[in-house]
């Protein structure tokens, strides 16, 4: 079920943002959450499988969050678990669990985009002005404004190291090196 006695809950602050996450269960006071914000966006919430992951966000001098994404996600656990990046100074919240990929603008509640991490979402980093998504089968770049930059094809085992301005991936012992802003010649 969405609810269920292991109601795990907490907030991460970040300059004048407030992140509100209940990463396996509804939150208390659920109702709440969705009536008092400006933006509802709910994602296979139906679907039996995967794991849910609820996250509101809002300004810090906010009573409640103004956006709340809910879903289900898959694959999840053994390295495949929900992550944010709030980049505050452009008002831009990353989000990716499963193979959804999502960015919005908090203060005046909307959805930049949608996109697709093929086979699972990893994480997110930030190198300056440039935020990476690290995923099983990707490695890809957004600009902090929420512009994607590039992509490139990965497969396991891989590893990736930044130097700005450069990326080196290193895919099964195969190393190229390229610009962070820029990306290699074969993006998509």
């Amino acid at each position: 079920t969405l609810g269920g006695a292991e109601r795990l809950m907490f907030t991460a602050a970040f300059d004048r943002y407030i992140l509100t996450v209940a990463p396996s269960s509804l939150p208390e006071g659920h109702d709440e959450y969705l009536r008092r914000a400006s933006l509802v966006e709910q994602f296979d919430l139906s679907n039996p499988e995967g794991t849910f992951c609820f996250i509101g966000a809002g300004l810090a001098t906010d009573d409640w969050p103004r956006l709340v994404i809910e879903q289900r996600y898959s694959p999840a656990g053994y390295g495949f678990l929900p992550g944010v990046l709030l980049a505050h100074d452009t008002d831009v919240l990353f989000v990716g669990a499963g193979t959804r990929l999502l960015a919005y603008r908090v203060s005046v509640p909307a959805r930049l985009w949608e996109d697709d991490a093929s086979c699972g979402f990893f994480s997110w980093e930030r190198h300056g002005r440039t935020v990476l998504m690290l995923a099983e089968l990707e490695l890809a770049a957004w600009a902090v404004t929420g512009e994607k930059l590039w992509s490139f094809p990965v497969e396991p085992p891989w590893s990736h190291s930044v130097t700005s301005p450069t990326v080196t991936v290193d895919v099964m012992g195969t190393i190229t090196t390229f610009s962070l802003t820029v990306g290699p010649r074969t993006a998509t």
